[in-house]
């Protein structure tokens, strides 16, 4: 089922939880909200389910206007970040609830529970009570009850906040693969960057109840548009320089900074003077003590702190008048480790600052 949000707006009293979203969500998609908490991702998602009717916009499945529709008559699923699993209730009883609800027979309710139970990988827990689950084993059994429905999408919100770490890496391959299993339009809420990224054909970035960016998983993480998708996204080395020019074949912005100069490679005009932001990974940073001064894209600074994580050695370095910048060095026995207080040049192609928009 496709979804989609024309000029979404919501507010509580005077906060404003949505503001003027507008996204499409294509059938059989999974799709991510990700974004710090209250940015209005649970908001959007809960609009979707019903629980709240938007003050301005449409909300429409297919070519369906469902903003008046109750809940119970939207056809979705939802996996809340709790469970909501009722404790006196067995698996098999906590998943028949919505079956039992819809009036749905006795041997078809069977049917489809041994077939959920066993996609999930379940069988032969029926007869449990959720105390007596782990936390992977509840959080199978609320999906099984929001799946078990037929919904024609699929909402989860915050599905494994409440699992450890080394759970939730196994528990989003399995939502995952139980999600392309079904070909079900899916719209999952999360705050976890890496997570949003595992999972995802493609993801929405919220900023104060507004889309700060949409696009597929590498878009996001390789070409953010705004310093706060770069920020929130982690990682990204975020720097401040000044305009000089452009070089000659006019496809390089030329910029200084503290008495370093770099090149971009960009599209995006700007005047001599103007000040911008660039965002640079720390894998795209070169360590090059032998690199010439000369060579385009080589700075030095000074190491502030440093990082051995076996495969990796992660720097802190000072440069262009205090600016702090993250490198990370693989095989950094190979390299040579440094330590703080020594001075280091660096490098980077014109093509991999992204040029951010505010």
């Amino acid at each position: 089922m496709r979804v989609v949000f024309s000029k979404i707006s919501k507010r509580f009293g005077t906060v404003r939880a949505v503001e003027d979203v507008s996204l499409t969500i294509e059938e059989g998609e999974f799709f991510t909200l990700l974004g710090p908490s209250g940015c209005g991702k649970t908001t959007l998602l809960r609009l979707v389910a019903g629980f709240y009717q938007p003050d301005a916009g449409e909300i429409r499945f297919g070519d369906r206007r469902v903003n008046e529709v109750p809940p119970h008559k939207r056809e979705t699923g939802m996996v809340f970040q709790n469970y909501a699993l009722f404790p006196h209730l067995s698996v098999f009883e906590n998943v028949a609830y919505g079956l039992k609800a819809r009036k749905v027979p006795h041997a078809e309710i069977r049917r489809r529970i041994g077939s959920i139970l066993e996609g999930v990988q379940l069988a032969g827990l029926e007869e449990r009570a959720p105390s007596q689950l782990s936390g992977g084993q509840q959080q199978r059994v609320a999906l099984a009850r929001a799946l078990v429905i037929s919904p024609q999408i699929l909402l989860m919100d915050e599905p494994l906040s409440n699992l450890d770490a080394r759970l939730r890496v196994s528990m989003r391959e399995e939502i995952r693969r139980i999600q392309k299993d079904l070909g079900i339009t899916t719209i999952y809420v999360t705050h976890d960057q890496e997570e949003a990224m595992a999972v995802s054909d493609r993801v929405a970035i919220l900023n104060k109840g507004r889309v700060e960016q949409s696009g597929t998983p590498p878009e996001i993480y390789y070409r953010p548009r705004s310093r706060f998708a770069a920020e929130f996204m982690g990682g990204n080395n975020i720097l401040e320089f000044t305009v000089t020019g452009r070089d000659g074949k006019g496809t390089e912005l030329l910029a200084e900074a503290h008495g370093q100069s770099v090149r971009v490679k960009t599209e995006k005009d700007r005047e001599p003077g103007q000040k911008i932001t660039l965002a640079l990974r720390p894998e795209w940073i070169v360590l090059d003590d032998g690199a010439d001064p000369t060579v385009e894209n080589c700075l030095s600074g000074s190491v502030v702190g440093s990082s051995f994580l076996g495969s990796i050695a992660r720097y802190r370095v000072s440069c262009l008048g205090g600016q702090v910048l993250t490198i990370e060095v693989h095989d950094p026995e190979m390299a040579g480790l440094r330590k703080s207080g020594d001075t280091v040049r660096f490098r980077f192609g014109a093509d991999r600052p992204v040029l951010l928009e505010g």
